[in-house]
């Protein structure tokens, strides 16, 4: 067992906010993601959210390490939420944003967003996306 991962069984839970308003897009991504996404990094704890105004609660508050924002979502989408949150929050927690398709890139590096995965989701390319992200929120996984 290496010093991160022991590190990483004892530290308390990474909080990933997800937004969408439709559950099994939600669903969706906690499933692919799962409790202990790597071994050098905390298990893994959820806020759903379904609904813009609760979001940007959450960011005025603070506590999570990690937002995934669906690009999708109506009537406000993830996209422009991540804009705004991005131009509005000093140090802004990592965005994930899940676009309608691969070709709207370009619209989540508008929004600013730290990643982009496209629907339908990719468990694979989630993971890797989310794990790059969260380790810069734990100093000894890096």
């Amino acid at each position: 067992m290496t010093v991160a991962t022991a590190a990483s069984q004892t530290a308390a839970p990474l909080k990933v906010l997800v937004y969408s308003d439709d559950v099994n897009i939600r669903q969706q991504v906690i499933m692919a993601l799962g409790k202990r996404l790597h071994p050098d990094l905390p298990e893994l704890e959820y806020l759903e959210v379904a609904t813009e105004p609760v979001v940007v609660k959450m960011f005025d508050t603070g506590g999570f390490d990690l937002a995934i924002l669906d690009g999708e979502a109506v009537p406000a989408g993830g996209m422009g939420i991540a804009k705004q949150m991005k131009d509005e929050i000093y140090q802004c927690p990592p965005i994930l944003v899940l676009t309608g398709r691969p070709q709207d890139a370009w619209l989540a590096t508008w929004s600013r967003a730290d990643a982009a995965v496209p629907h339908p989701i990719d468990p694979m390319l989630l993971g890797e996306n989310v794990t790059r992200l969260l380790r810069s929120r734990v100093p000894a996984a890096r």
